[in-house]
């Protein structure tokens, strides 16, 4: 089963409760307080679900799908990116030394 990397900031100033539901009985349940980032690993046909607790007890605030808070790590520099190239000049001063 395939993981995401996920991220979920809560911008709100009440505590909030992060739930995860995924396929083969992926389950993965969090307190977020205010302005924190919670970072998971989840399955990428996972629901994320925001419950907050209003006056008349639990609320369902938004049903996310995992896609949309997926985390995208940067990709790798490949070494001959990194190295910018040389003018003829400069290489031939290089060899020269």
């Amino acid at each position: 089963m395939a993981q995401l990397t996920c991220g979920y900031r809560n911008s709100s100033d009440r505590m909030v409760i992060v739930r995860c539901i995924g396929p083969n009985e992926f389950f993965l349940e969090r307190v977020v307080f205010p302005f924190e980032l919670l970072s998971f690993l989840a399955p990428a046909d996972a629901v994320v679900q925001i419950w907050t607790h209003g006056l008349g007890g639990p609320e369902l605030r938004e049903n996310i799908n995992v896609e949309e808070l997926s985390v995208e790590a940067p990709e790798p520099m490949d070494a001959a990116q990194s190295i910018p190239e040389l003018s003829t000049a400069e290489q031939e001063w290089q060899q020269a030394c």
